[in-house]
């Protein structure tokens, strides 16, 4: 059944053409994946689906009643105070339901009245009905998936969050709102390879109808089944996964240079003729040809892949063995009162003191040697950017030793981008890297990156963050640095700028320390993996492609782990629900029925209340067992060696008996609560 469906559609800014002559239609369940470089029209595209925009041509037709529901770049949360008021925000209407019917058990604790007991039932029937049982638990489990946690959510406040932190809550507000159509634009931003993976998932198994706007190439491979591609002014839709649309689309341009080669050999030809005869005895049918010439449509040349970026890095020298130097380092934030001045310029030479300082990573021991390209993962907030900031330098280490070799020349790409000045022209950061090129010279370098004309002489702080990772990226290239340490360095990329930056890395002779989220782009470069867990770096001797196939386990363990979450939420929130029902009514019988009321549901409730123990008994047991088992394999040390796998696989055996037999307590524990609810009626 077609949800949406998108005929010709242009859209003009005055005497600007954005994009035009775009056609394709949206399915339910359709799982689209949205592509092209920065500024050719995506995030205009969601605001023509939502009906925000209309089209300067073409038509949208939308199935009658369809809800489209938008995943902004620029989150607005309303009146909300706290992190879960902001994502319930939808369920507005159930929570003020909620609220009043604990007022009416409050009310019907302390008076007796028919009418009032008949409304509480109509209500507790309509929360019941429009999913007042299961809406905190879904809820929950998003929070969760996300990586907060749903029970101080309701207490955390909004004002307390970082940029990172709002988005996850803006993209987890999104997935609970009601709606078939689901717009995401560039849901990934903000997440870590733990909450992309979840998000992979929950994605995967909904049923809703989803458009998303992506950069990260092994997301839109796991989730999407249809490509829409911007490119040349227009878009085209492709059938099939995101592998399938990088084949469809090679193979598309193929057959679109063939045939404008063959034509251009045609026109090559007559146009040779029309010069030769025009002036001679065959005059008449030169003059004829160009005519036909005149009248030939013109097939335009077939749009490259190349990318916006010509990017090659390379180095001035190659610098010693030995790059980094680690020692039982200890990284994190330190106290002010005890950082010595020496520190902060030679971190190599001593340490904060560890004495009121905040921890992230500590004991941190490595010997990285020259050709390396490190993929270093790891949760959001664990500490990261905080080792980079002291291997390059900006800060030291709270104990111990981490050193950089002498011979070792660094270049880094900070997560942020600071190291662009925002007063500059783009010319003039250039300019300043080589203060003795002509401006042709320092020009020709900035159209590499995208940037002609009189775009050069746009301040940096003017430019998008695209743009922004672009003129780092130009900057870092004339660096010639035999060290790379980068920091997120696809986050405002676009997918053909992402490629560009993988192929020269890919060339790049030097050592590469990577802190990504983007798993294609770690698939293809990373020889060592650093994994942060639990303030300790484990070192994997081994592609990122091997650590995925090692710690299979792992990832295992932590869906295990959100579905019993997930699953005991729902049951914990419906006995809530349900104690307060019975309280109300236990309270509202009448006085002179209530003792005989009450002494035959203690008799009739008894044996069931005891089996409703017995297995709340055996579902805690089962919990700290599955609870331990996941434990031990979130480590990431059990997947260094090949015993390590093999007791992982153990564990994850274990973990999965664990799990079944806690399901089969958990419907024991069901069966045994509804029976003392039948004997309480």
């Amino acid at each position: 059944m077609t949800q949406l469906a998108i005929s010709n559609v242009a859209v003009e800014f005055g005497a600007t053409t954005l994009f035009q002559d775009i056609t394709f239609t949206i399915g339910a369940g359709d799982r689209w994946g949205v592509i092209g470089r920065n500024g050719t029209g995506k995030t205009t595209l969601f605001k023509l689906l939502t009906g925000e925009l209309q089209p300067s041509r073409g038509q949208i037709a939308r199935q009658p009643g369809v809800r489209v529901t938008l995943l902004e770049q620029h989150r607005d949360f309303g009146g909300a105070t706290t992190v879960w008021e902001a994502v319930a925000g939808a369920f507005g209407p159930l929570l003020a339901l909620e609220r009043s019917l604990a007022q009416q058990a409050d009310a019907l604790a302390h008076t007796h009245d028919d009418s009032a007991m008949e409304r509480y039932g109509r209500d507790l029937e309509r929360f019941e009905r429009e999913g007042g049982y299961t809406y905190a638990a879904r809820v929950d489990a998003v929070l969760d998936g996300l990586g907060f946690d749903p029970d101080g959510a309701r207490t955390r406040l909004l004002a307390t969050l970082s940029g990172g932190e709002r988005g996850r809550v803006g993209l987890a507000r999104q997935l609970v709102l009601p709606g078939e159509v689901l717009l995401l634009d560039e849901p990934t931003n903000h997440l870590d390879l733990e909450t992309t993976r979840w998000l992979e998932g929950w994605l995967q198994g909904t049923d809703r109808t989803v458009v998303l706007v992506s950069h990260d190439r092994a997301f839109l491979a796991a989730v999407v089944d249809h490509v829409l591609h911007f490119e040349g002014g227009s878009a085209t839709p492709y059938v099939g996964g995101y592998e399938a649309f990088v084949q469809q689309r090679e193979e598309r341009r193929l057959a679109q240079q063939r045939q404008f080669d063959k034509q251009s050999k045609v026109v090559a030809a007559e146009e040779d003729y029309i010069r030769r005869n025009i002036a001679g005895q065959n005059s008449k049918q030169a003059k004829g040809r160009r005519k036909r010439l005149a009248r030939m449509a013109r097939l335009s040349a077939p749009i490259g892949d190349e990318a916006v970026m010509a990017l090659r890095l390379e180095i001035a020298d190659r610098g010693g063995d030995q790059v980094i130097v680690a020692e039982k380092a200890s990284v994190g934030v330190p106290s002010t009162l005890h950082a010595p001045r020496s520190t902060l310029a030679r971190p190599e030479r001593g340490a904060w003191s560890v004495e009121g300082s905040r921890i992230l990573i500590e004991d941190f021991s490595v010997r990285l040697t020259r050709g390396e390209v490190v993929g270093f993962i790891g949760p959001n907030g664990a500490g990261k950017s905080t080792l980079l900031k002291v291997i390059v330098g900006e800060t030291g280490p709270l104990a111990g030793q981490l050193r950089v070799g002498d011979s070792i020349r660094v270049a880094y790409y900070s997560q942020n981008m600071a190291q662009l000045p925002l007063d500059r022209t783009l010319y003039e950061v250039i300019s300043d890297l080589r203060p003795l090129w002509e401006r042709r010279l320092v020009q020709g370098h900035l159209g590499r990156f995208g940037f002609s004309g009189d775009e050069v002489q746009r301040r940096v702080g003017t430019l998008s963050g695209g743009e922004r990772a672009r003129v780092a990226l130009a900057a870092m290239m004339l660096t010639r640095a035999n060290f790379l340490v980068l920091d997120e360095p696809t986050n405002h990329l676009d997918v053909e700028s992402i490629e560009a930056l993988e192929d020269a890395l890919d060339d790049y002779e030097g050592t590469v320390l990577l802190v990504s989220h983007d798993r294609a782009l770690l698939r293809a470069l990373a020889t060592q993996v650093w994994v942060l867990h639990d303030r300790h770096v484990t070192v994997f001797d081994g592609s990122f492609e091997e650590w995925e196939t090692a710690s299979k386990e792992r990832e295992h363990a932590a869906a295990v782990h959100a579905a019993e979450e997930e699953a005991l939420r729902r049951v914990k929130e419906r006995e809530r629900m349900e104690r307060t029902r019975r309280e109300a009514e236990a309270q509202a019988v009448a006085p002179n029925d209530r003792r005989g009321v009450e002494r035959d549901q203690r008799r009739a409730a008894r044996d069931a209340q005891k089996r409703v123990e017995q297995s709340e008994r055996r579902i805690a047991e089962l919990e700290a067992k599955v609870a331990a088992l996941t434990t031990a394999l979130d480590d990431p040390a059990l997947y260094g060696t090949p015993d390590g796998v093999r007791k992982a696989a153990d564990l994850g055996k274990s973990l999965d008996t664990a799990k079944a037999a806690l399901d089969a307590a958990l419907e024991e524990w069901t069966a045994a609560t509804e029976a003392v609810e039948s004997s309480s009626v």
